[in-house]
């Protein structure tokens, strides 16, 4: 199994959905879209007040090369844009969608062997981004700068509790593939791997059953064919899965400081971002719902879901049973890099992978203390970085030192702060030196 270097093993709590196949979502009533679902500008709204749409119908465009659609998740009628609080805490605009009961669909015309450049183009028309969390515009990715020879899929999961690209994987596995082959046309490229972790070996299994698939074997490689889609056993450890990670387990290949996996030929695309294309192109579906993963042992019925784009968390815990009394946390995302919230007033995005309900034997409620300079944050980082200088500048109001130890280049895995015997808040530290950095610039 391949790795990388830093990282650690984390009880990964996948057994309570693993097994869960994916059900959908009811309509509900009310549907709240946000206008900033992705990295870049916000979609700027198509309708207004009043308006009947339908579901797939577009409802907002892109306002800039960097922007995606937005996509009507239910028949209804446009209430108007209103602000509502983002997972992040954040006054978002969103589009207020009542549903009516009706159940017409629109959908772009299918494309039948379509070429690099149709395939881009359906991507950007059909609003899709980076699913694994980031958001960043799919078809904007697929046109690097840089020329790329390989494509990797990020089928690692590594988030605890999360199980939506597993059963995506388990359950519609030649839709997957098909989408995979759809990104290795569109950016002309035939190493194509997909990253997967060793605890997931359901999906392994199925994966090899393809034709054209075969294992990271020196046997199997030795028999490659051109087009052959090669699947690589990662070792269980996080964050197996984040971008630069899985380029050094699969590829070898050392993403330099500040710059994209294209600067080592390199495309990256999540499981569900691969689905989604699938979709756009073969059905003409655009991405306005999305796998998630409804978990934690505060949850009654735990349930990997699929859910329209601006559902209220409120309904999507009401169909899971509810939470327990001894719940003492709610997250948006995975328990590593997700948003606790305070309250279910939030809609879903394209982005939102999980949502978990913890109990106190779950969630860690143990306020900080002053850092001992144990040094456990820096053997961990998979960045190389020194995460305790950079709290601790931070914390006094010094942004140009916490810059200085890399608060730029951590992408905010939750490492250090899990480890930390002292319990710092050090993620939350990078993401103040982040925001006040963008707001000096």
């Amino acid at each position: 199994m391949k790795t990388f270097r830093g990282g650690f093993h984390v009880p990964d709590n996948k057994e309570l959905t693993a097994t869960a196949a994916i059900e959908q979502m009811p309509v509900v009533t009310d549907y709240y879209v946000s206008l900033s679902q992705h990295i870049g500008k916000p979609a700027q709204p198509v309708v207004n007040a009043g308006d009947e749409v339908v579901e797939g119908q577009l409802i907002a465009q892109a306002s800039s090369f960097v922007s995606a659609n937005i996509h009507s998740p239910v028949c209804g009628e446009v209430v108007g844009v209103v602000q509502r609080k983002n997972a992040q805490g954040a006054n978002v605009e969103c589009v207020h969608i009542r549903s009516n009961g009706k159940q017409d669909k629109f959908a772009y015309p299918k494309l039948s062997e379509p070429t690099p450049q149709q395939i881009v183009n359906r991507i950007a028309e059909a609003g899709i981004v980076g699913m694994g969390g980031a958001g960043f515009p799919t078809a904007v990715k697929l046109q690097p700068k840089d020329p790329v020879d390989s494509l990797v899929i990020n089928a690692a999961e590594c988030e605890p509790y999360l199980n939506c690209d597993n059963r995506l994987m388990i359950e519609r596995t030649q839709e997957f593939l098909q989408g995979v082959r759809l990104i290795a046309k569109a950016i002309n490229v035939h190493n194509v791997y997909i990253g997967i972790e060793a605890n997931k070996q359901e999906a392994y299994a199925k994966l090899l059953e393809q034709e054209g698939v075969i294992a990271d074997t020196k046997e199997a490689l030795q028999n490659r064919q051109e087009d052959d889609i090669v699947v690589v056993l990662l070792k269980k450890k996080y964050p197996q899965g984040a971008e630069k990670t899985i380029i050094k387990a699969c590829l070898n290949r050392d993403v330099p400081v500040g710059a994209l996996p294209a600067a080592v030929g390199c495309i990256v695309d999540n499981v569900g971002t691969a689905y989604a294309v699938y979709d756009a192109v073969v059905n003409g579906t655009p991405l306005y719902k999305r796998l998630m993963t409804v978990s934690g042992r505060g949850i009654v019925n735990p349930k990997n879901l699929e859910v329209p784009v601006g559902t209220p968390l409120s309904a999507i815990v009401e169909l899971c049973g509810g939470t327990t009394e001894n719940t003492t946390k709610l997250v948006s995302g995975g328990p590593m890099m997700g948003f606790s919230l305070v309250n279910l007033d939030v809609a879903t995005t394209k982005t939102d992978s999980g949502f978990l309900a913890l109990t106190d034997k779950e969630a860690s409620t143990v306020l900080p203390t002053p850092c001992i300079n144990c040094g456990r944050c820096a053997s961990v980082c998979p960045m190389r970085l020194m995460p305790m200088y950079i709290d601790f500048y931070t914390t006094v109001g010094d942004m140009e030192n916490a810059i200085k130890y890399g608060a730029l280049n951590c992408f905010e895995c939750g490492t250090c702060a899990y480890v930390c015997p002292a319990k710092r808040p050090i993620v939350q530290s990078v993401r103040l030196t982040k925001m006040k950095a963008k707001e000096k610039k």
